[in-house]
C-alpha cells in the first residue's frame, strides 16, 4: 500500500519515512484503510529550511496579504465543509451535527477571520512610542512555527487550521503542522485546502507544510531547532513536558495545553435555589458532552458535606446511569481512562457508579462517578488530581468551608474554576472565602456556569498555571492576545522614520491603535 504524500515546501511528495502507521474508526474498532508514513529527521530539516525560506518573504509582507491568504483559506473551508466533516466523522467518531458541520467548523472558519482582521489592521503589534527619547516598538514575526494538534478538535485546534496555526499565520510566521495521529485524512484535507489558498493569493512555498508523525526523538529535535520561532502544543502532559524540556533547553518558547481537572465548587445555597434534578442536569450535561473529551470537561467537583450535596450525588449518579456511554476517540484514550481509573480508586476514590467496559460498539468506558472525602483528598492531592480524560468525574466532599478552602488550595494549576452560589446571598461569605483561593489556581474563573464551553472572544482566556499550560500569562483562544505568542517584541532607538515598520511612523495612516507619549490614539 501506497504511504499519504507529505507537504514540503510547497510540494506533495513521498515521506523519508521510517515507518507508517494508520488510524481507526472510533465508533466501530476498525482500521482505516490509508497509511501515514513516520517521517524521518531529513524530512523535519526540509521542512525547516522551507519554512525559513518563506519567513524571509513573510516577515516583510504587508498584513493585508496575510489576511486574504487566511479568508481565502476560509472561504475554501466552507466550500469543502462535506468532505472535511465526512473526513473527521470516520477519525474520530464525533458526530457529524451538530459538532462538527454545525459548532467546530464554524468556530474554526471565525478564527481565521478574527485572525485575518488581526493581520490587517495590526492590532496585536501593541505599538509603542517614545517621542522624548526617539524609542519605538511593536511585537513583529518570531519565525516558523511548529503546531503539534490535540485528538478532541479535529477542526478547531487542528495543527493546520485551529487556532495556534491562525495566531501564528497572522502574526506573520509559516507554520509546520504535525497531524494528530487520531486525524490524519482531516489534516490532510485542511493541508491541501491551505496550499491551494496560498498558491491563489501569492504567499510562499512553506508557508504551510504537513507532517504526520515524526519519532519522539525527532519531535524533540525539531522543537529545539535554532530555525524554529516557537511551538504550539496541545496534548498530553507527559509528551508536552518531553518536548518542553527539549525547547527550554535550546531557549525556544513552547506554549503548552497539558491537563485540567477544572475544578467546580457548587456551594449548599445554590443546590437549594437552583433545585437538586436541574443542578445535577446541568452538570452532568457538561461532564458527559464529547464523552467529557474537552479540556474543560468538570472533572473535579467540591461539595459541603450535607445533606443537599447528598442528594445532589445521588442524582448526579442516576444521570450518568441513564445516559448512553459515549465514543472515545481512540483506543489510547480508551486504555488511558481505564488507567485514571484505576489511579483514582488506590488513592481512596470510591466508585458511586461506572467504571468498566463501555456498552457500545467502539472505543468506550462506562460514564463514571466516583467521590472521596475532603480528608483523603488533602492527604493525597497529587494522585486525586489525576486528569481522567473523558466520561468521569470526582466529587470532594468537605467537612466544612475550611476543609473546602484546604481542598482548593491544594489544587495544581487548572484552565477554569467555577463556583456556584445562590443569588439571594445565602453563599456569599461563604464565595468570600473559595475565591480567593481559587483564583490563584486557574485562568478563567467563572461563577454559575458550566466550563465547558470556549467562547473565541477578544476576552477569552485559554490558559492558566502549570500544569494546565505552560505559562500563565498567555491564551490560546482569543484573538489578537493569542498571536503575542509568536511575536517577538522588536525596538527602534534612534532610527530614520523612513526606516522603520508602517505602524511606527509619524505618518500611520492605518486603524490599529497606537500608545503614544502613553495616550491611546
Amino acid at each position: 500500500m501506497e504511504k499519504e504524500l507529505v507537504l514540503i515546501a510547497g510540494k506533495w511528495r513521498a515521506a523519508d519515512a521510517s515507518s507508517s502507521f494508520q488510524s481507526a474508526n472510533p465508533a466501530t474498532r476498525e482500521t482505516l484503510a490509508a497509511e501515514y508514513p513516520v517521517s524521518s529527521w531529513a524530512d523535519c530539516d526540509a521542512a525547516l529550511a522551507g519554512a525559513s525560506l518563506a519567513f524571509e518573504r513573510m516577515s516583510q509582507m504587508p498584513g493585508d496579504q496575510i489576511a486574504k491568504f487566511l479568508e481565502a483559506y476560509a472561504d475554501l473551508i466552507e466550500a469543502n465543509s462535506d468532505k472535511l466533516v465526512e473526513t473527521a466523522n470516520q477519525e474520530t467518531g464525533l458526530p457529524v451535527s451538530p459538532r462538527l458541520a454545525d459548532v467546530e467548523l464554524p468556530r474554526t472558519t471565525g478564527q481565521l477571520r478574527q485572525a485575518a482582521e488581526a493581520a490587517r489592521s495590526g492590532s496585536w503589534k501593541q505599538a509603542t512610542i517614545d517621542t522624548a527619547n526617539g524609542i519605538r516598538s511593536c511585537y513583529g514575526p518570531l519565525g516558523p512555527v511548529c503546531v503539534f494538534g490535540p485528538n478532541n478538535f479535529p477542526f478547531a485546534f487542528n495543527s493546520l487550521a485551529g487556532g495556534d496555526f491562525a495566531a501564528a499565520i497572522a502574526a506573520g510566521n509559516p507554520v509546520i503542522g504535525k497531524a494528530n495521529t487520531s486525524h490524519p485524512g482531516t489534516t490532510k484535507v485542511f493541508a491541501e485546502l491551505a496550499q491551494q489558498a496560498a498558491d491563489a493569493t501569492g504567499m510562499p512555498e512553506g508557508t504551510v507544510q504537513l507532517l504526520y508523525r515524526t519519532s519522539h526523538e525527532d519531535g524533540a529535535k525539531l522543537v529545539s531547532d535554532p530555525r524554529v520561532g516557537a511551538t504550539g502544543y496541545t496534548g498530553s502532559r507527559n509528551a508536552g513536558l518531553a518536548l518542553k524540556k527539549a525547547a527550554d533547553t535550546a531557549g525556544k518558547p513552547i506554549y503548552l495545553e497539558l491537563s485540567s481537572v477544572n475544578p467546580v465548587v457548587i456551594l449548599p445555597g445554590a443546590i437549594s435555589e437552583t433545585g437538586v434534578e436541574e443542578m445535577a442536569g446541568e452538570f452532568s450535561g457538561s461532564c458527559l458532552m464529547g464523552t467529557g473529551q474537552f479540556c474543560t470537561n468538570p472533572g473535579l467537583v467540591v461539595l459541603l458535606k450535607g445533606a443537599e450535596g447528598d442528594a445532589l450525588i445521588e442524582a448526579i449518579g442516576r444521570k450518568f446511569e441513564e445516559a448512553p456511554d459515549g465514543v472515545l476517540l481512540s483506543a489510547a484514550v480508551e486504555d488511558s481512562l481505564g488507567k485514571s481509573h484505576e489511579i483514582l480508586k488506590k488513592a481512596g476514590a470510591e466508585v458511586v457508579f461506572g467504571t468498566g467496559d463501555g456498552t457500545n460498539s467502539g472505543f468506550s468506558r462506562r460514564n463514571t462517578l466516583l467521590k472521596v472525602s475532603g480528608a483523603k483528598f488533602t492527604e493525597n492531592p497529587e494522585e486525586l488530581q489525576t486528569e481522567a480524560f473523558g466520561n468521569c468525574s470526582l466529587i470532594v466532599v468537605a467537612d466544612d468551608l475550611a476543609q473546602a478552602v484546604e481542598v482548593i488550595s491544594s489544587l495544581e494549576g487548572n484552565l477554569t474554576g467555577c463556583v456556584y452560589s445562590a443569588k439571594d446571598g445565602s453563599d456569599d461569605e461563604a464565595y468570600g472565602r473559595i475565591e480567593p483561593a481559587l483564583r490563584r489556581k486557574v485562568g478563567r474563573l467563572l461563577n454559575d456556569k458550566m466550563p465547558t464551553g470556549v467562547a473565541v472572544s477578544s476576552a477569552m482566556n485559554h490558559g492558566g498555571p502549570f500544569p494546565a499550560t505552560g505559562h500563565p500569562g498567555f491564551t490560546a483562544v482569543g484573538i489578537p492576545a493569542s498571536l503575542i505568542r509568536f511575536g517577538a517584541l522588536h525596538c527602534y532607538d534612534n532610527v530614520r522614520e523612513e526606516r522603520l515598520p508602517e505602524i511606527l511612523k509619524d505618518g500611520y495612516s492605518g486603524d490599529a491603535q497606537r500608545l503614544v507619549d502613553g495616550k491611546w490614539s
